[in-house]
């Protein structure tokens, strides 16, 4: 059987990610969301718990526990992801179309790598993203106006609603996976408020709402148990008030446009440009769909960026939706212009894959200058993905010959003050040698350490602790820990991590001897709370 362009693009994305996936350490990032898998919860502190049942399934409950594995939902997904991308487009307008879709989507960097290689929240929420979309735009291209065939008051709204039903299931899923799945009611809501307010008289309107909202009672009950903690953290996270720091809004103006592909994001404002002047060839209905569940997320983030600090991948899957207008404007154009277009777009993603990945197994770009052993590597972000096996490797012959010589015993778990690094210390210091680790630093930063110290058995008096500090996120213990936490404090050795022969980060190992005060317990904090 002849592969088609579609086929083969799929193939090869699956193929180039596997080897990234299987290559390339996890992140800070991916290291705690392991923990989502290892201490199952209805929810989180930081985000709700589809990333980790994701990651939980296709490890098979953490039996095969490597990168590739824990990153296995993240291959799967984002294949069928782009296999979406492309039957939208194509239902859109042609298969040409859905074709350039799912190139244009294969391009982007928030797709192919953040959410195509990396395990993210992200990752289940742009398959449940899509696949609700997918839905209202079928809904919404079967009941416009434009499409109606009898008498609005003779209209049987049954047929297409099974497409609003399947949408208000697949957003709530989207939200159990990141809360940003919320503004896919937002933008659907806004085209029925603006083009279509007839609508509201459909009972199957409330009920794909009340299937979305049973979706989200786990992320409730979670909250009700825990003083609604994650809303508050969001909270205030996107708030609006605040210093004015136009640094953050061109950070994350910058931020988009590289993590959705340069070449992409001009695509889409050529497009959308062409959409408002309405010389795109694609009926108005779905270009105003695409437009106010877009546009909406793209604008919120980059205001809240002008007081508070964002993230670029946050308005990803908006960014998603666009490739599909771009698509569109795309068969506009000459056959030698789209491709063009492609290959641009494509090179620009294969320009930074090998950048990317080059400067993270040899750091032959020299990011960082601190020559400090507490702050070698401080400035070097693709640190984030390289290391920590070594450090793994290193530190367990350290700690044996510590062990022998009388100094720590078997038994001392490992404090982390911060959920980063210490999440990274977890999985690939602690997980191979059986140690515990426990979180012992302010709520707010250990996140969801303050459940697994719990799961854990919590602190016990007078047990020496090991405290392990990356020179790429110093944190000093004897700073951290200056209220009379341990008898002693005493840094025990230096682990250098190499690259290339060189030096290009510090593992400073500290022995906390006999805990005098343990942090508070979850019950504490409640009370005192």
């Amino acid at each position: 059987m002849r592969l088609k362009p579609i086929h083969i693009l799929l193939l090869a994305s699956l193929l180039i990610r596997s080897l990234l996936a299987g290559w390339i350490e996890l992140g800070n990032d991916e290291a705690y969301y392991w923990t989502y898998a290892l201490f199952p919860d209805w929810s989180h502190y930081d985000h709700p718990g589809m990333v980790g049942w994701v990651m939980q399934l296709f490890s098979l409950n953490l039996l095969f526990d490597s990168e590739f594995f824990l990153r296995l939902g993240s291959l799967v997904f984002m294949t069928l992801n782009t296999w979406l991308v492309y039957r939208i487009g194509l239902e859109l307008k042609d298969e040409r179309t859905g074709l350039l879709a799912a190139l244009l989507y294969t391009a982007s960097v928030y797709a192919f790598v953040i959410t195509g290689v990396f395990i993210l929240p992200d990752t289940p929420l742009n398959l449940f993203w899509l696949l609700a979309f997918r839905r209202l735009l079928r809904y919404v291209r079967e009941t416009s106006p434009q499409a109606a065939t009898a008498p609005r008051r003779h209209r049987d709204w049954r047929k297409p609603s099974k497409h609003l039903l399947l949408a208000g299931l697949y957003i709530g899923l989207s939200i159990l996976s990141k809360y940003s799945g919320a503004f896919l009611w937002v933008g659907f809501l806004a085209y029925l408020l603006l083009h279509d307010r007839k609508q509201f008289k459909n009972p199957y309107l409330y009920l794909a709402t009340l299937l979305t909202a049973l979706c989200c009672l786990p992320i409730l009950w979670w909250n009700l148990q825990n003083d609604f903690i994650s809303f508050r953290f969001h909270g205030e996270r996107v708030g609006f008030f605040g210093t004015l720091t136009p640094g953050n809004f061109f950070k994350e103006l910058g931020g988009e446009v590289l993590y959705n592909n340069p070449v992409n994001v001009g695509v889409a404002l050529l497009a959308a440009i062409a959409a408002f002047r309405r010389k795109l060839p694609l009926e108005r209905p779905a270009q105003r769909l695409l437009l106010l569940t877009a546009l909406p997320m793209i604008g919120l983030f980059l205001l809240i960026s002008l007081t508070r600090p964002t993230l670029p991948h946050w308005s990803g899957p908006a960014y998603n939706l666009l490739v599909l207008l771009s698509a569109v404007w795309l068969t506009t154009r000459s056959l030698k212009r789209q491709r063009r277009w492609i290959t641009a777009s494509l090179a620009v993603l294969a320009l930074i894959l090998v950048v990317g990945v080059a400067e993270i197994k040899t750091g032959f770009i020299p990011l960082d200058r601190h020559e400090e052993p507490q702050h070698i590597g401080k400035d070097d972000i693709s640190l984030d993905l390289y290391g920590w096996r070594q450090a793994g490797e290193k530190f367990a012959a350290f700690r044996a010959q510590e062990i022998a010589e009388g100094r720590m015993h078997e038994g001392d778990a490992i404090i982390g003050n911060s959920w980063f690094p210490t999440a990274s210390i977890d999985y690939y210091i602690a997980r191979p040698l059986g140690l515990k680790v426990l979180g012992y630093g302010p709520f707010e930063r250990i996140h969801k350490y303050q459940w697994i110290n719990e799961e854990r058995g919590g602190f016990t008096q007078k047990a020496d602790y090991w405290y392990l500090a990356d020179s790429h996120y110093f944190i000093d213990p004897e700073k951290a820990y200056a209220y009379v936490n341990f008898k002693n404090i005493a840094l025990a050795g230096v682990i250098p991590i190499e690259r290339n022969g060189k030096v290009v980060r510090n593992l400073l190992v500290y022995e906390c001897k006999s805990l005098v005060y343990g942090p508070p317990t979850l019950e504490e904090i409640r009370t005192n709370h």
